[in-house]
């Protein structure tokens, strides 16, 4: 089956699928979870983050802590969503980062047009055999590089939401498992843009974390301008991973340790944004999950097997952000909600003593 990008269709950027006797999808030949060897050292996570960090750097100039952020979604099983205005490497980082892993990736070009079907895919009648098959559509993948997600329609969006949650698509009645590692990374223009749907709430939940690209720096945009003015910079970078190993590499993240204090921590911040009148809504507990996962991944990258309070200080506005909403009073004042969060986090007591055990 062949994609086409653009005018509500999908690209295929090399992947077979085909749907198997159990209702799952094969992604790709790369084994399954139960196929992966052994679970990786927090060394071998480390060379892996830093092998991805340097492939995307040589794409995305200046914008490190972005890419750190992308990484740690990846490596805690979430998925990213991109805000930003046109033009500052949003679509180049999340196809950066889908290149640097040699493993099945797709593009959607969200448009006003495209069905959920196009998404999840859909079940066609076989003349020949007189049986309903299913046709797999861009969301079976390991990576998903999903383009202006807020010019779909509310229906399309929502489409999604099984997926992002579950890592499988219902059609018809039937289950259709993906593919482990699994990531979604969504690009979206401001909402007060022309043309652009509102995320809902539910649907901005699922993604992970929320960052914005910024314009580069001058220094980092005359870089840009004298590497990359002549030829695509993208064309130029080679997977450096694949999806197997960053699988492993996934369950490694997942054993840091993260002690009954720290948990605590997190759970008495996300509380906090429920309670403050800065607020009109407030983080969900599956923030608390997704600031939790993040942090052990934050952790791993630096070479910790255990979270400490500045782990989850430095994700807290980039995973909770995009969840919260602020009180009509705030935003005559015209305070944002990383400006509020940042409030909470300094005032929320931190853990002391031993983090360890």
């Amino acid at each position: 089956m062949e994609g086409t990008d653009g005018g509500g269709k999908w690209q295929d950027l090399g992947m077979s699928a085909s749907p198997t006797q159990h209702g799952s999808i094969s992604a790709g030949p790369h084994p399954g979870p139960d196929s992966y060897p052994s679970a990786m050292s927090l060394s071998e996570v480390q060379d892996l983050s830093s092998a991805l960090h340097g492939a995307i750097s040589q794409v995305i100039e200046g914008k490190p802590e972005a890419i750190r952020t992308a990484l740690i979604v990846l490596l805690a099983r979430g998925h990213l969503l991109v805000e930003d205005v046109p033009g500052v490497g949003k679509t180049m980082l999340a196809k950066s980062l889908a290149k640097a892993i040699d493993c099945p990736m797709r593009r959607i070009q969200f448009t006003p047009d495209l069905l959920p079907s196009d998404v999840t895919g859909v079940s066609v009648f076989n003349q020949d055999t007189h049986e309903f098959e299913f046709r797999p559509g861009a969301i079976f993948a390991n990576v998903v590089v999903g383009d202006e997600i807020n010019r779909a329609s509310p229906k399309t969006q929502s489409a999604l939401l099984e997926c992002m949650e579950e890592e499988q698509v219902t059609v018809d009645g039937r289950t259709y498992h993906l593919q482990r590692p699994f990531m979604v990374l969504a690009t979206q223009n401001p909402i007060e843009m022309e043309g652009t749907f509102p995320l809902p709430e539910a649907q901005r939940d699922r993604f992970m974390a929320r960052i914005s690209m910024g314009y580069p720096t001058a220094a980092a945009e005359a870089t840009m301008l004298d590497l990359h003015g002549e030829h695509d910079p993208l064309g130029d970078l080679q997977p450096v991973t694949d999806g197997a190993t960053v699988a492993r590499a996934i369950d490694r993240v997942a054993q840091v340790h993260a002690s009954a204090a720290l948990r605590q921590y997190i759970v008495d911040l996300v509380t906090a944004t429920r309670s403050t009148p800065a607020l009109r809504l407030g983080a969900s507990p599956r923030g608390s999950l997704h600031l939790l996962r993040a942090a052990r991944a934050g952790a791993a990258l630096d070479g910790r097997d255990y979270v400490i309070p500045e782990d989850v200080q430095a994700l807290f506005v980039p995973v909770l952000a995009h969840r919260v909403m602020l009180s009509s009073d705030n935003q005559h004042l015209h305070r944002g909600t990383s400006d509020v969060l940042h409030e909470i986090s300094r005032r929320v007591a931190v853990p002391a003593g031993d983090l360890h055990g």
